[in-house]
């Protein structure tokens, strides 16, 4: 921003909304992390994320619920989060020739690739069972 004159000015406003949580946004920082109202390029929340734990089994299903009729391969129980869950989904996609999705910890590969993909979890060391006929 220039004044009249020509010269810059360095203005900058901080302006935070306020909640029950903490701050959501300030313009001097940007979004907050509602967990530890620290930036969310800083927050600490991620890190401390944990596996899901489990029975230690992974099971492989199909469905056809809310989709219109169209099959997709279920995976629940993978003992990952974060990162290494979407490496695995990918490599997994990949495998298959579909595409796919991640949902609450769950994978999702459309079609049916249930004996595929029961073969590959074993092959990875992964303890696994077809579920749901």
């Amino acid at each position: 921003m220039t004044d009249p004159k020509g010269s810059s000015l360095d203005i900058q406003f901080n302006t935070s909304v306020p909640t029950e949580e903490g701050v959501v946004f300030s313009s001097a920082q940007g979004r907050m992390c509602p967990q530890c109202s620290r930036p969310i390029n800083d927050c600490i929340c991620k890190a401390q994320q944990t596996t899901p734990t489990g029975d230690g089994i992974v099971r492989v299903s199909r469905e056809t619920k809310g989709r219109k009729g169209k099959g997709v391969t279920v995976i629940t129980g993978v003992p990952l989060s974060g990162a290494p869950l979407k490496a695995l989904a990918l490599k997994l996609k990949q495998r298959c020739g579909a595409g796919g999705t991640i949902k609450n910890g769950t994978l999702e590969i459309q079609g049916e690739h249930r004996d595929l993909l029961v073969a590959e979890l074993a092959k990875m060391g992964y303890n696994v069972k077809l579920t749901g006929g």
